[in-house]
């Protein structure tokens, strides 16, 4: 692309975030026909958030619908928040009630949670949003700005500075983002609001409270008084002529329609809240004894999310001004001065760490006496935890050690599973600012996700014969396979209790682990082998818990608890290694989808006692003899005395009917339409036919590859079957899950380790 193409893309994309001016009759007419741009701030942040529309995830086992505003989708998922959606819908909650006046109206909106939750992560999210959806035809903003050139003597007193100024200088945005309509006396006000939400396809009406800034009402009393000493009859008219009033939309952000207190930012409490007085100013602007609005700054937090927006980050800094904000969200206004108020329309939202809650109760013991009650009965607290989600804590430690943005979105768990697994490759450059390719093999990341959902998970009431990570993949997915068999969180009855996600290890110290971990330039694993550029998941799950200690965020106790922990994540992750060895070995031994239809449609013919006609038309008839060698060679659950000759015994007979019959009416009966018909039915999408044909065992392994002796795998004998099966199974494992020719190498050496312990 050329820079001409540049420049022009440029203009085209502020030309649709920008209108030209409109007059305020102009502005009307489309506000009828377009009712929604002239929503209040509540209902404005409402319809931002809805506008992106909603998806499907999984979390704590439970489907649930999340906004997809939250996704940060207008900038690639750069600030995404990940995972607690409960917290964000309660959130939405909220501002549905606030913005239709049910009961919230003097409610601010309370986010508390540790570090590295989402927090801040939320604020970028509403900045963008914000800004984006104002940048759309649905989601315009409107304010109002005034020239007073040429209406009297005075007029080059309608200023924030001391040059006179002509033209288009002589325009001056209303500093605060008043709402156009505000303009309009209150009884014409309320009529025309009253059209507008008539043509208002919502249940959540518009309201277009208060009055003009003290900026905009120094202009408007100055046209007024100018044209009524003239003997102007129509004075309405005469100051909301275009010559002098004209609206204009805007791009909403921070300092213009969204403030945002920072915890380093000073002053007074109203220094903070509205700005301060500009003394110079006011010895030069004609006040005739008295403060004059137009000599005030204006860039307080209030002033600036006047009209959407408000945020407080980091409020424990800032505890001095909570009580200050009391009557704010009660009475929508805040004064400049003793003589000076200014209405707002904005939605409070403060965040802040656990420490604010302490300073809160500080005083809670003296119940009724507690001064701070007034305070925390005016605060809507909702709290974000710690991601108690493997697939999401993966995602979010992948966010943290790349560039990565794109939310995770999946059509299937196996396809999330295999996101969650994959290995990440990380650029790192030295001392002499060479760049090293860095790997971490696959389930890497995968184990250092688990390891710090394991350290958030509530230990107690955990079902018999279930541990803490078959609580972090019932979180995960909803499901458990025990056996053949798929078992529901639901049948498990597991909740999530107060306690999971409130502590435990943070994705930010398990991200720096990692990082010291890649910039180690020697080999940990092998001196005969040229891997020092890899990450074993042993070696993360390794450096983390022995970091615990020295690591000053965690309690002795606490470091003790979350070290004990990392042996049932081992576990399971060597489980998943020595699964992609297994099945890289039995690859090209894998039955084929064809064979596996042949063989349902015998077991069908069979238990109907009949022929029966397959979706190609053919008549089927059973044939014992293919069943008992697939039975046998491919399931391997049973062998020759299971059969009387081709005829099953009880096992046989109630296998069939049980894992193969039962479970593919299950399976259609759910993929059935609104009509009762049934859709194509893939056998290996059943979880019970998938685990019995996807998965191999050692038995498998030995059955089929007689002369295989794992203890030779690090260096086999050439020209022996364990020679040819070591080159086969890394050149798979390489191709089927994208391991590279060294982290399959450590992988397999890992895993026969532990094989040749048992092996005879």
């Amino acid at each position: 692309m050329t820079g001409e193409e540049y420049i022009d893309r440029a203009d085209a994309s502020l030309d649709a975030a920008y209108e030209a001016p409109m007059s305020l009759a102009e502005y009307v007419d489309a506000v009828l026909e377009t009712p929604q741009v002239a929503a209040h701030a509540s209902k404005y942040l409402l319809d931002a958030i809805e506008a992106a529309g909603t998806r499907t995830v999984i979390e704590e086992g439970e489907e649930k619908e999340r906004y997809r505003f939250f996704d940060d989708p207008h900038n690639d998922g750069e600030h995404a928040i990940l995972g607690n959606t409960e917290v964000l819908n309660a959130f939405v909650d909220d501002l549905r009630s606030i913005a239709a006046g049910r009961g919230k109206d003097e409610k601010i909106i309370w986010l508390e949670g540790p570090t590295a939750t989402g927090k801040s992560e939320l604020k970028r999210c509403l900045i963008n949003g914000l800004r984006e959806y104002s940048k759309t035809p649905a989601g315009r903003r409107y304010t109002v700005e005034w020239n007073v050139a040429g209406a009297g003597n005075d007029a080059t007193s309608m200023t924030y500075g001391s040059t006179p100024v002509e033209d288009e200088d002589d325009w001056y945005e209303s500093p605060v983002q008043v709402h156009p309509l505000t303009v309009f006396p209150d009884d014409v006000r309320a009529d025309l609001v009253a059209e507008i939400n008539e043509r208002l396809d919502d249940h959540i009406p518009i309201r277009v409270d208060g009055q003009l800034d003290p900026f905009s009402r120094e202009a408007y009393d100055f046209l007024e008084e100018q044209y009524r000493r003239q003997g102007e009859t129509d004075l309405f008219s005469a100051v909301t002529q275009p010559a002098h009033l004209r609206v204009k939309n805007f791009v909403v952000d921070v300092g213009h329609g969204i403030g945002v207190l920072h915890s380093e930012d000073e002053g007074t409490p109203k220094e903070r809240l509205v700005g301060s007085w500009m003394h110079g100013m006011l010895r030069e602007l004609d006040s005739r004894g008295r403060k004059n609005p137009q000599a005030f700054s204006y860039d307080g937090v209030l002033s600036q999310g006047n009209g959407l927006l408000t945020v407080v980050e980091d409020a424990a800094q800032h505890a001095d001004l909570l009580q200050k904000l009391l009557n704010v969200p009660d009475e929508s206004h805040v004064k400049l001065d003793k003589g000076i108020g200014m209405d707002v329309d904005t939605q409070l939202v403060i965040i802040s760490n656990p420490d604010l809650e302490a300073q809160l109760n500080q005083h809670a013991d003296r119940e009724g006496q507690d001064p701070l009650k007034a305070l925390k009965r005016r605060l809507d607290k909702h709290e974000f935890t710690y991601l108690t989600n493997l697939s999401l804590e993966a995602q979010l430690l992948r966010r943290e050690l790349t560039n990565e943005t794109a939310v995770w979105d999946p059509e299937s768990w196996d396809e999330l599973e295999t996101w969650i697994q994959e290995p990440l490759t990380i650029s790192v450059r030295d001392e002499v600012a060479s760049a090293t390719e860095k790997e971490l093999a696959p389930h890497t990341i995968e184990a250092a996700a688990l390891y710090a959902v394991v350290s958030r998970l509530d230990s107690a009431e955990i079902p018999t014969g279930l541990d803490l990570v078959d609580k972090a993949l019932l979180f995960d997915r909803g499901y458990l396979m025990e056996g053949d068999e798929r078992v529901d969180i639901d049948d498990y009855q597991l909740e999530k209790t107060a306690d999971d996600g409130d502590h435990g290890i943070p994705v930010t110290h398990v991200r720096d682990i990692i990082a010291d971990l890649l910039h180690e330039a020697q080999d940990r694993h092998h001196p005969d082998l040229p891997v020092e550029h890899v990450l074993m998941p042993r070696d993360v799950l390794n450096a983390v818990a022995e970091g615990l200690e020295d690591a000053p965020v965690f309690s002795t106790g606490e470091a003790t608890e979350y070290e004990e922990r990392v042996v049932t994540v081992k576990n399971y992750v060597f489980g998943q290694q020595e699964q992609d060895v297994l099945d890289a070995m039995m690859r090209d031994k894998r039955v084929d989808e064809a064979t596996v239809e042949e063989y349902i449609e015998h077991v069908y013919a069979w238990e109907s006692d009949d022929q029966i006609e397959n979706e190609r038309g053919e008549l089927v008839d059973p044939d014992p003899l293919k069943m008992k060698v697939f039975e046998i060679e491919h399931l391997g659950r049973f062998d020759e005395k299971n059969y009387e000759g081709n005829e099953p015994d009880h096992a046989v007979t109630q296998f069939r009917t049980d894992k193969i019959i039962t479970a593919l009416n299950r399976h259609a009966w759910q993929r059935r339409d609104e009509e009762f018909r049934v859709s194509d039915v893939n056998p290996k999408e059943i979880p019970v036919i998938n685990t019995v044909l996807g998965s191999y065992d050692w038995d498998d392994i030995q059955r089929t590859y007689e002369d295989f002796e794992p203890a030779q795998w690090d260096n086999p004998p050439s020209g022996t079957e364990t020679a040819r099966l070591k080159a086969k199974t890394l050149d798979n494992m390489v191709d089927m899950f994208e391991y590279t020719e060294a982290s399959a190498e450590l992988t397999s050496r890992h895993v026969m380790s532990q094989v040749t312990y048992r092996w005879d």
